[in-house]
């Protein structure tokens, strides 16, 4: 994981893709975020904190300033989740969990994993093999130009999570390695 990330202006590649989807009439292709008169709306799926899904909801992106976050946050989980830094491996809250509940993003709410899918990967991070629902993921994307695509975010807020590899379990073969300073921990029941 790295230690910062740029942010640049330019379209990302949804956007890009969503401005080409509407022009070609193809408006249905792909999931199209709206602007809303402060930002980005985005659609997200909800669950309430027994786990339970809600359904497809459209909410607004989350943004917030640095100094906003900041005063929000710990200082490490806006070292985490806005500056793309990493927890130290058998230091964080979660990574040796083993209650059953859901997994929300420390900055805007979002559930974003289950603990029914959390697994012991022996690298001192929270692992999952899949999140909660595919919508409130975002990832694998390059921190930067040439880097390897492994970064994960939360679709409603960017917040950093950690990354995505190839060598989990069975049955998704995947190992989102999340940091525990992203997540906050609801306990079900």
């Amino acid at each position: 994981m790295m230690s910062e990330r740029g942010r640049t202006t330019q379209f990302s590649r949804r956007e890009f893709l969503a401005a080409v989807t509407i022009a070609t009439g193809f408006p249905n292709l792909f999931p199209v975020p709206h602007r809303a008169a402060d930002g980005w709306d985005v659609y997200i799926i909800d669950f309430n904190d027994m786990g339970e899904r809600v359904g497809r909801v459209h909410v607004p992106k989350v943004v917030k300033t640095e100094a906003e976050w900041r005063r929000t946050l710990t200082p490490l989980a806006f070292a985490v989740t806005r500056l793309a830094d990493t927890e130290r491996p058998f230091t964080g809250a979660y990574w040796n969990l083993h209650a059953t509940g859901i997994f929300r993003c420390v900055c805007c709410g979002t559930a974003l994993f289950r603990s029914a899918h959390k697994f012991d990967s022996g690298t001192g991070w929270p692992s999952f093999t899949e999140p909660i629902a595919k919508e409130n993921v975002v990832g694998p994307r390059a921190l930067n130009p040439g880097a390897e695509a492994t970064e994960v975010t939360c679709h409603r807020c960017d917040a950093h999570l950690g990354d995505l590899f190839d060598d989990g379990p069975a049955p998704t073969g995947l190992r989102y390695c999340i940091d525990s300073a992203a997540l906050r921990f609801v306990k079900a029941g």
